[in-house]
């Protein structure tokens, strides 16, 4: 497992976090780490999980959409998948 800085991790898409979170749970299911590489590996785990649910935020806020009552007002909506 490579050791990654925090600013890397910044500038990770949700697929290469999501990717590389997958692997820090792998390595740690499958239990074989010494104690200080889990603890480690649990906190880049944190790190990268942290990563996908900002990016998911983000892409939330962008699918909201704004949407005028009848009064002129703004409002936004959440945009449900079909």
């Amino acid at each position: 497992m490579q050791l990654i800085t925090d600013e890397e991790i910044l500038n990770l898409s949700f697929e290469e976090a999501l990717g590389r979170l997958e692997a820090v749970v792998k390595a740690l299911e499958q239990g074989d780490l010494p104690l200080d590489d889990a603890v480690v590996a649990f906190e880049l785990g944190n790190k990268l999980k942290r990563r996908c649910e900002g990016k998911l935020q983000e892409a939330k806020l962008k699918i909201e959409k704004v949407v005028r009552s009848a009064q002129g007002e703004a409002s936004t909506v959440e945009v449900k998948p079909s």
